[in-house]
């Protein structure tokens, strides 16, 4: 892969969409300078939803779809799935000889091919925090993406976080955990504060001591090699203490279950 000052990526990258998720991709992207921001193209089909967030982070605009993949080596389908085939069929001819990356949730390889084309394909599902390099990508290709287009292609969200190569039948429950998650994860951090709250402290601080507990946690469940998430349980509760009071009222309060059945109507929706 060719770099260019400063070690960021010399190809041009266009995303088609310019929802939620691409531009945390395209945040994540600047923040970690693996791709110069005039490199990055866009498109959508709002020129208010993406000329602002073009002129705001330096990325060049494009007047259509077309455009974005004539000008691109790598192209990004990032709009919503009720628009992508209509897209695809748009820019068929264009997208000959580019690699082509999708984050449209549900469209397998397979529909991807048959509507646009024998194409070098990445699927992809990343969760928001990409746009803070710490995300987690779900990542799967076709046979015809191999050699430098493929470490190409897996590099930019290796540069924005993990990635997690998985079979297609899996980006449902990795979606339920990983996509979904960062809101369950929230939702737990917005609770703990609230106690916080309850018990005297400001929601400032109790939120920052909330969230600093589960960025600690996470970090020392991710660094073990032998001890799963129970083992740093256990070693938390001290017999007869106040620790294993709490865990006890949670499991009496169905904490196990909820989480559960939510990863269950998460699945079940997608």
């Amino acid at each position: 892969m060719s770099k260019g000052a400063g070690g960021k990526q010399s190809m041009k990258i266009g995303f088609i969409g310019a929802g939620e998720m691409g531009r945390a991709i395209i945040k994540g992207l600047i923040n970690a300078k693996h791709v110069a921001s005039e490199n990055i193209l866009i498109h959508s089909a709002h020129k208010t939803s993406y000329e602002p967030f073009a002129q705001q982070y330096h990325l060049s605009a494009c007047a259509t779809n077309r455009d974005v993949v004539v000008n691109s080596d790598v192209v990004v389908l990032a709009v919503i799935p009720d628009y992508a085939d209509a897209v695809l069929r748009e820019v068929k001819a264009e997208l000959a000889g580019k690699t082509l990356i999708s984050i449209v949730g549900g469209m397998s390889i397979a529909h991807l091919e048959e509507v646009g084309g024998a194409l070098p394909i990445l699927r992809s599902l990343p969760n928001i925090n990409v746009a803070g390099n710490v995300g987690m990508t779900a990542l799967a290709a076709n046979d015809a993406l191999s050699g430098a287009r493929l470490e190409q292609a897996t590099a930019l969200f290796e540069a924005i976080g993990d990635v997690s190569w998985q079979a297609e039948d899996k980006f449902a429950i990795f979606s339920a955990i990983a996509g979904s998650g960062p809101a369950y994860v929230d939702y737990f951090i917005d609770a703990l504060s609230r106690a916080g709250v309850k018990y005297g402290l400001t929601k400032k601080d109790a939120t920052k001591i909330a969230a600093m507990t589960v960025q600690g946690s996470s970090e020392m469940v991710l660094r073990a090699t032998d001890e799963t998430p129970m083992d740093f349980v256990d070693a938390v509760c001290s017999p007869g203490g106040s620790t294993v009071a709490g865990l006890l009222a949670m499991e009496e309060a169905g904490l196990t279950t909820a989480v559960v059945k939510g990863i269950d109507a998460t699945v079940n929706k997608n």
